[in-house]
């Protein structure tokens, strides 16, 4: 059954090691172009290679993980109960989490948020093979986008942006990572399709990519042929565990300015109106979203919106689906009004909703 994952959650550490073995293509080539395409991707690569850093963290496991390491030898004699102790002091595991690039020469680093979510410590180590420890200093679970920082001894290489939304579908890209604990690895290939939903959540707009993509590819970055992040590694299809040719990047039309927004602020406020919603049946509506749950003193609420309305418009622009609305009042700042056309019994009305904080995990 085909299924999306995060890259992070179908390689544990200790299947990961089992798995070195699956190839990856590491081609080294860049943009020297014959008839066909590409002749070789080394020079991009060379220019890129060393901002891409590896991420290893070190997690709390539960209790029953940590006891599940108990060796046979040590179960029914005295020393169970020490050894049981000392795993539930110190419950820990390290695992090769996943890849990041280097946006700052002074150690700013950008990876997906399930890489270091968990983490209780992170160790990045460089394209030189220095280790330095890192600290989230933001992080947006609904993005899958965090941000670290390290203390260099010296400016570190880094990356810039590129414009995601002057990339094609049929545009060569290569994607670099730390699969299966492969540091500083490459791959190839081309942008597949643009603007996909995969149901992860309501800001799904990912770029989709034919480029080899494995476990530990999660936060690595996807270079246009200048060189530049338009992307960031974050799901892929996969019925094996392996890559297939379908993987999923962030794109960086959004991603920049949620890192932007992490630097300033560690976090980011979106707005929330606390409704259920359902999209319309096609019947040739030319928009609205049905409001199915009002939450009790929420925003909507206090404002007057009842279950049953239709939600046309948000301070004047259309919204055609569930996820257009909630994209289009997570923009507005909380505390902010927002000016609502709804449709209620036969006829349009306008309602102004002051705009709230949306809840974590919520998707309304």
């Amino acid at each position: 059954m085909r299924r999306f994952r995060t890259l992070g959650e179908i390689w544990p550490a200790e299947a990961g090691r089992a798995l070195c073995l699956a190839l990856l293509l590491c081609l080294g080539a860049a943009p020297a172009f014959a008839d066909d395409g590409p002749a070789s991707f080394a020079p991009l690569v060379k220019k890129v290679l060393p901002a891409v850093v590896s991420i290893a963290v070190t997690e709390p496991v539960s209790t029953s993980e940590a006891l599940d390491a108990l060796p046979p030898a040590l179960r029914g004699t005295p020393f169970e109960k020490q050894f049981r102790d000392q795993l539930r002091r110190r419950p820990e595991k390290a695992t090769d989490a996943g890849a990041g690039f280097i946006i700052d020469a002074s150690g700013i680093i950008v990876t997906n948020n399930h890489v270091v979510g968990m983490a209780r410590d992170i160790e990045v180590s460089l394209a030189d093979g220095t280790s330095l420890a890192a600290k989230v200093i933001g992080a947006d679970e609904l993005t899958d986008i965090a941000v670290l920082k390290v203390t260099p001894a010296h400016p570190l290489p880094a990356v810039t942006w590129g414009d995601s939304g002057a990339a094609e579908v049929g545009d060569w890209v290569i994607a670099a990572g730390n699969p299966f604990g492969l540091a500083n690895s490459i791959t190839a290939g081309i942008i597949s399709a643009r603007g996909r939903d995969i149901e992860t959540g309501p800001f799904d707009d990912f770029l989709q990519i034919d480029a080899p993509v494995n476990p530990g590819n999660s936060g690595g970055p996807i270079f246009n042929m200048r060189g530049r992040v338009i992307g960031i590694n974050t799901a892929i299809v996969s019925p094996s565990g392996g890559s297939v040719g379908i993987a999923f990047a962030i794109p960086s039309s959004e991603a920049r300015g949620v890192v932007n927004e992490l630097l300033a602020h560690g976090h980011i406020d979106r707005g929330w109106l606390g409704v259920g919603l359902e999209d319309l049946p096609e019947n040739g509506q030319a928009s609205g979203v049905a409001v199915t749950q009002v939450i009790h003193q929420g925003p909507a609420a206090q404002s007057g919106v009842r279950t049953g309305d239709v939600i046309l418009s948000v301070n004047g622009q259309p919204v055609y689906n569930t996820q257009g609305l909630i994209r289009a009042v997570a923009a507005i700042p909380p505390g902010q009004r927002a000016r609502l056309t709804l449709f209620r019994d036969g006829r349009a009305m306008q309602i102004v909703v002051v705009v709230g904080h949306r809840p974590p995990a919520r998707a309304d």
